[in-house]
């Protein structure tokens, strides 16, 4: 690298070499000075080298972490990236319902927090719901509410499925008395449906010309308006490469690929299992513990200090001991439709079924109460009446 030229010291420099020359002693001094300047030339010279090469190789860092981590740049960019997506999400589903109170749930429906993000991260969002009056509020947030799924579907590139179940799909985009073109178009199904289903579907919407990916998801309203959920993928290529990757990053901070398609199914539906096994275990200590009239509190702390503690305990809690099921994050009927899902997948994969069945039983005599669409801890109600009479 050149050495920077200060003209100053240059001239200063010349002044003391004549002045030096002058005299006989004086050159043993000029010699020195000539010794002292070209050592300064080479450090000022090293310095900058040392400052240009560290800026270098900071860049060249900067560039491989840019380079070898794509789901940090995907989630950096995905903003830029999706305000040219065109996305559709059909069906309102579960996610993002929010209510005032319990008389919301039947009269204006959901607003789909999903659709929502996706539009403040700068997608075109389209949206379609069998029930309208769901779809409503969704025309304030600037979405495109279609009164068909077909006029939805041609209006978008990427198909967000928020369906309550196979059938469903089935009837909306595969129907042959009502087909859709789905040419080279990209399916995203966000829902919980069985892996055998998401295989099957996937090879009849690869048939008609689309990309397929599953992407159920764990998380509710806050994480879906924050683009926080948590995502498993299933699909046969790295999704990644998929043109759905940006609406993904929109919605989830790190999606994780499960494997090929049916493995982020089977790990929704684990999950979820494991939802109505630690509620219902919950419930059924804290009934105990209420017949006996023991303390809940120290319970709770026992509970919290040791492995067997989880966080859903807390958040549960308060639900339980009040009984106040309103505001639902998930309703008890759709757990409902999970467990039957999972029995049914556990029965395939010859697992033992008896705790399943048990846990059926449970959440079936909750939702006869008439709790099915009040939040899923209203199972405490079927725990501690198991003899009660059934709503009619």
């Amino acid at each position: 690298m050149t050495p920077v030229i200060n003209l100053q010291q240059c001239c200063c420099r010349q002044q003391s070499m004549s002045a030096a020359l002058r005299s006989e002693a004086g050159r043993c001094q000029y010699a020195s000075q000539v010794s002292r300047y070209q050592a300064s030339d080479r450090a000022q010279s090293r310095h900058a080298f040392r400052c240009r090469s560290t800026r270098i190789a900071a860049a060249a860092v900067q560039s491989s972490r840019r380079v070898c981590n794509p789901k940090a740049l995907s989630a950096q960019e995905s903003s830029v990236s999706s305000d040219k997506i065109k996305v559709a999400v059909i069906g309102i589903g579960l996610m993002g319902s929010k209510y005032k109170d319990m008389s919301d749930f039947d009269a204006v429906g959901p607003c789909n927090k999903i659709a929502r993000r996706l539009a403040e991260q700068g997608c075109k969002v389209a949206a379609w719901n069998r029930d309208g009056s769901k779809t409503a509020a969704l025309s304030e947030a600037g979405i495109a509410v279609h009164h068909s799924a077909a006029d939805a579907i041609a209006a978008s590139d990427i198909l967000v499925l928020m369906l309550s179940d196979a059938d469903a799909i089935q009837n909306v985009l595969l129907s042959t008395q009502q087909p859709v073109d789905l040419q080279n178009k990209v399916v995203v199904q966000m829902g919980t449906i069985g892996p055998k289903e998401s295989c099957d579907i996937a090879t009849r919407i690869q048939a008609a010309g689309a990309e397929y990916l599953e992407a159920p998801v764990l998380g509710s309203q806050p994480e879906a308006s924050k683009g926080a959920l948590l995502i498993m993928v299933g699909s046969e290529n790295d999704p990644q490469d998929s043109r759905a990757w940006p609406v993904l990053t929109s919605l989830g901070k790190e999606p994780m690929h499960m494997g090929a398609v049916g493995t982020a199914a089977a790990t929704k539906l684990a999950l979820n299992q494991l939802i109505a096994s630690l509620t219902v275990g919950f419930s059924t200590s804290l009934g105990l513990l209420q017949r006996n009239g023991a303390d809940i509190d120290k319970f709770m702390d026992i509970l919290r200090g040791s492995a067997l503690y989880a966080p859903t305990f807390d958040k549960k809690l308060q639900r339980m001991l009040d009984r106040d099921y309103s505001n639902p994050n998930f309703p008890t009927k759709h757990l409902l439709k999970d467990i039957k899902l999972f029995t049914s997948e556990a029965e395939k994969a010859d697992l033992d079924t008896n705790l399943l069945e048990g846990l059926e039983v449970v959440i079936t005599r909750t939702v006869l109460k008439g709790l099915g669409d009040t939040d899923y801890s209203a199972v405490h109600d079927g725990v501690i009446e198991p003899r009660s009479r059934p709503t009619a």
